[in-house]
């Protein structure tokens, strides 16, 4: 409930302004850290190396791992030691990694050594950094919300509308931040059919390019989220240094104005689409319905 809710919060901002606060992601990390604790709290401590703690160790571990991800300790140093961050964090993987590999190496899986829990956190860390790394999501909170769900529900083991059945099974080995992107993905499949829709009705399809954009009237361009496509400009200068949603708004109005004044009536654009909505839209299938993409082909 705790992750739909702040994903709900953090989709509806991402709607409205295409910025979600690192604050909001630090206090539900924390929240997920928390409750995270309650099982190695609660439950029997158990045999193992650090009198049984290990687990409890562990979980503290990754949700600081998490937690740094959030917090901006990199930009003073960055502005006198530009590649000692990358560096800094670099290390920090693979040290976080050898801490959480490293036992279940030599103890196992499990209350003797590295609980799946943390595995799964970790994975989820390393997941959404790779993809956004290579460039398959583009922004920052985009990264943040994967890792943040991933710590707040390490594991899906039960769906209450999920087909039974061997698909089922699969979501007790899949890290649920794997599942909550995957159902993103398979949910998104819905924006370029709606624009294919949308370009038939209006006259304006053509293959391809009618399922990436759509027409718009120059007079709107400086209310709507979108990219200029077509008339193109040089995107090397203003638009790369335009780092903030407010940022991306000027840039619209000037170009607004300058094709406004050549006599252009409409733009062919592409929209900047919200990816937290549809990575909370994929928490939220995940958690009633487990891996969509698994419920289908089961249903096959």
């Amino acid at each position: 409930m705790a992750l739909c809710l702040g994903m709900g919060y953090a989709a509806w901002r991402d709607w409205r302004t295409r910025e979600v606060s690192d604050t909001l992601w630090l206090v539900l990390s924390l929240l997920g850290g928390a409750l995270g604790l309650v099982p190695f709290l609660v439950g029997p401590v158990g045999s193992g190396p650090l009198g049984g703690h290990l687990g409890l160790l562990l979980w503290l571990l990754v949700t600081a791992f998490v937690v740094e991800h959030l917090v901006p300790w990199d930009v003073a140093l960055a502005e006198r030691h530009p590649e000692l961050p990358g560096r800094l964090e670099l290390a920090g993987y693979l040290v976080v990694g050898g801490a959480v590999f490293g036992p279940a190496f030599l103890y196992g899986l499990g209350p003797g050594g590295t609980p799946v829990s943390v595995v799964a956190v970790y994975l989820g860390i390393l997941f959404a950094r790779v993809l956004f790394e290579v460039g398959l999501i583009y922004g920052g909170a985009d990264a943040k919300a994967i890792m943040v769900a991933g710590l707040m529900v390490p594991m899906l083991t039960a769906a209450p509308l999920a087909p039974l059945g061997p698909a089922h099974a699969l979501l007790g080995i899949y890290p649920f931040a794997v599942t909550l992107l995957m159902n993103a993905a398979l949910l998104s499949l819905v924006v370029p059919a709606s624009l294919g829709i949308r370009n038939l009705r209006a006259g304006t399809f053509s293959f391809f390019r009618g399922f990436t954009g759509y027409s718009l009237p120059v007079s709107e361009l400086g209310r709507r989220f979108v990219w200029i496509k077509d008339p193109t400009f040089d995107k090397d200068s203003e638009e790369a240094a335009a780092e903030t949603s407010e940022d991306d708004q000027r840039l619209r109005e000037r170009r607004q104005a300058e094709l406004t004044a050549q006599g252009v009536r409409y733009v062919w654009v592409t929209p900047q689409l919200p990816f937290v909505v549809l990575l909370a839209a994929g928490a939220v299938t995940a958690v009633l319905f487990g891996n969509l993409l698994f419920d289908l082909l089961q249903l096959l």
